[in-house]
């Protein structure tokens, strides 16, 4: 080899390196947050803020229940509501339907049943769509006549003492909306329900009542929330030019000085998507919709006289979806940099056990820390679980990614619902009918990355990386278990969907 040649292997080398180490360096950025937000929540877990005072007389409250082809779960959730415990004459419901299925005519007859037994009630269907569920609860706006609006998804199951929990926060004026914490109906219905419930636990628990409690800007979650109606009119109302109208009005609300309160305590529960496709559409439109409204009001954020910790909170939380867009550049960074000089048990020392401790093992401490607080005599099992949440956050990451990108090439694309199948009422055959399986390219690409990861194990094997092995078996194991479901998923519904033979029993 040359000299030339030799200089063109330590250029690429450290080229390599310098791209790796910087990837990294984001990953631990937001690490370092994710140990913030563990401080602050320790700090401020005991804290109870209660209401300033009780209402003497129940204000009017509108129940906006926002729904779009709910065929299996409408009649569990207007029940559910129907047992709400507030006085009827201080109550208006409202079911925005902007259904093309029979979820319209279900809706319909159960609004009657409303209106014998003395409630106010109005079913609101609209048939174009516009502005998706932003723009239907815009149209509810119209003709709410509730001083205070709550707002419940279709796969919601509230308790009956919901509204009473959080009515009485809004004696102070200044208090714009009240979050409840997300429960979940459905936890152990399998693997990956139990690791989306961490991953959600995670989230509206640790994250709300960190920001909430110390001051920092936190966001209304979409549903099972109280709003002050004249804070979403002073904010601007409903907009729809992102996928997450929830966290755009609540930055823009929270810009004009209102101020937000999360009850930990007070659970609605609600359905986790049963399959992958499922769970990655949603999380596909929280990530967009996520990096829209950062994309949207983060300049607005820094423009605006605000202590410095709360613009670089709500900085740290609108761009904390960019993490997914570093982690598939780290996947495709490994190999080469694999091959590249190492800079011995200095850089081991220096540079990788850093790093490890503040990416990898910030997110098992933020998870483990949140089921502990949760589940004090039960969370030790959901360790075992640790693993398969860090597979599965790697394997998100193509589809995630896909998501940064096209917000930030402004692609547009519609709200797409999450199907609900209403835990152990759905027919299968039924369910793939109405919902039909998405194709898409994206487990192809999964299934290369898995491919690609395979390599990687093996090469660390036969170069005696001995500790490089469990992490690649992580990123192995993610690709394989997303690719895997989302394709079986996929196929089973295609099978259903194939006519059965002539003569053959249909399933029902």
């Amino acid at each position: 080899m040359g000299i030339n040649d030799s200089l063109d292997a330590v250029f690429n080398n450290a080229l390599w390196s310098v791209c790796y180490l910087v990837v990294l360096l984001g990953l631990s950025a937001y690490g370092i947050h994710r140990y913030s937000i563990i401080y602050l929540f320790l700090k401020h877990k005991n804290a109870r803020l209660k209401p300033l005072g009780e209402f003497e007389e129940f204000p009017k409250v509108t129940v906006q229940l926002p729904v779009f082809n709910e065929y299996f779960v409408i009649r569990r959730l207007l029940d559910a509501v129907g047992k709400l415990d507030y006085p009827k004459d201080r109550l208006q419901i409202q079911v925005l339907d902007d259904s093309t299925d029979e979820t319209t005519d279900i809706a319909a007859a159960e609004v009657d049943k409303f209106r014998a037994a003395g409630f106010e009630v109005s079913l609101v269907h609209r048939i174009d769509r516009t502005g998706f569920k932003a723009g239907a609860l815009a149209e509810g706006m119209k003709d709410a006549t509730g001083e205070f609006i709550f707002i419940l998804d279709a796969d919601f199951v509230p308790p009956p003492d919901v509204l009473k929990n959080c009515i009485h926060h809004f004696t102070d004026p200044g208090i714009g909306m009240v979050q409840t914490r997300w429960g979940h109906i459905n936890r152990d219905h399998s693997l990956l329900t139990r690791v989306q419930a961490m991953f959600l636990d995670g989230h509206l628990l640790l994250e709300q009542t960190a920001r909430n409690r110390s001051g920092r800007f936190f966001n209304f979650n979409g549903t099972a929330g109280m709003w002050r109606k004249s804070c979403i009119e002073d904010a601007g109302g409903w907009h729809h030019d992102t996928l997450t109208e929830d966290l755009d009005l609540s930055y823009r609300a929270q810009l004009r000085g209102w101020k937000f309160r999360f009850l930990p305590d007070v659970v609605v529960p609600a359905e986790l998507p049963t399959d992958m496709n499922g769970f990655k559409s949603q999380q596909h439109r929280w990530t967009k919709g996520s990096i829209q409204t950062c994309l949207k009001l983060l300049p607005a954020v820094w423009r605006e006289k605000l202590p410095l910790l709360i613009k670089l909170e709500a900085t740290a939380h609108l761009t904390s979806n960019f993490g997914y867009l570093l982690l598939l550049l780290l996947c495709i960074l490994i190999l080469p940099q694999s091959h590249a000089a190492h800079g011995g048990w200095m850089q081991t020392l220096l540079v990788d056990i850093p790093i490890f401790l503040v990416t990898t093992v910030s997110i098992a401490t933020f998870y483990i820390v949140a089921q502990r607080h949760l589940n004090p005599k039960s969370w030790a099992r959901d360790l075992l679980l640790m693993p398969m949440l860090l597979a599965l956050a790697i394997g998100m990451s193509v589809n995630n990614a896909r998501g940064v990108l096209e917000a930030l090439f402004k692609r547009q694309s519609e709200f797409t619902r999450t199907p609900k199948y209403g835990e152990g009422t759905a027919v299968r055959r039924v369910r793939a009918v109405r919902y039909p399986p998405i194709r898409s390219i994206l487990p192809a690409v999964e299934i290369l990355f898995a491919l690609y990861f395979s390599f990687c194990t093996w090469n660390a094997v036969e170069s005696g990386a001995w500790t490089s092995v469990p992490f690649l078996l992580l990123f192995l194991v993610g690709f394989s278990y997303v690719s895997a479901k989302s394709i079986g998923f996929w196929i089973q519904q295609m099978s259903i969907l194939v006519p059965p033979p002539e003569g053959a029993i249909a399933e029902t």
